[in-house]
């Protein structure tokens, strides 16, 4: 009965902290990810709204095609040699799981200029209540904040400041969550 009792209590905290999938971005929409059919993946990108959480999915002729994040400075030039991820399944889902740039281009030469590259923006997760500490609050701020995308620059708030205070949100659901249904784990 106890057992019960406290998988009911973290079912709830679960609930209450927002536990969800994301939406899934199909590249391209129903063109996909392709060099043929003159898609703009710029514009298409500037139509969607990308939230922490949100999965991009990459479907495309492995034949012909690959998908490649790449950090700003390859993005802008078309260079994919020094990837820092790669994918060539031909239906690749890659989460986004944190707030700033993600840019994707097609490895294959040629297909990059031909405008296959895409730059997301990924903003934070509308759920989270408790709005980010100001820099004073974590010390002085480095003169190169760390890029969101997994060491790349580009445009991007500091990775460090996006970490501090989504451990902030999820530790004050937890301690509310916990005010709340912690009577559970006394009975």
């Amino acid at each position: 009965m106890g057992c019960t009792k406290k998988t009911l209590a973290f079912l709830l905290m679960l609930a209450f902290v927002g536990v969800s999938l994301g939406a899934v971005h199909k590249v391209g929409d129903s063109t996909g990810w392709t060099s043929l059919g003159n898609i703009d993946y710029l514009k298409w990108a500037s139509t969607k709204n990308f939230h922490v959480g949100d999965s991009l999915l990459f479907q495309y002729n492995p034949q012909f095609h690959n998908a490649m994040q790449v950090t700003h400075d390859d993005f802008q030039s078309c260079n994919g040699t020094s990837a820092i991820a790669s994918y060539t399944s031909g239906s690749d889902s890659v989460t986004l799981k944190r707030p700033g740039h993600f840019y994707f281009l097609c490895g294959v030469p040629g297909h990059c200029q031909a405008g296959q590259k895409v730059d997301v923006l990924v903003k934070s997760s509308s759920k989270a209540p408790i709005a980010s500490p100001s820099p004073s609050t974590l010390g002085s701020s480095p003169a190169n904040p760390p890029s969101e995308m997994l060491g790349a620059p580009g445009p991007a708030q500091s990775s460090a400041l996006s970490l501090f205070s989504s451990k902030n949100s999820l530790a004050w659901s937890l301690v509310a969550v916990g005010g709340v249904f912690g009577f559970a784990f006394y009975f």
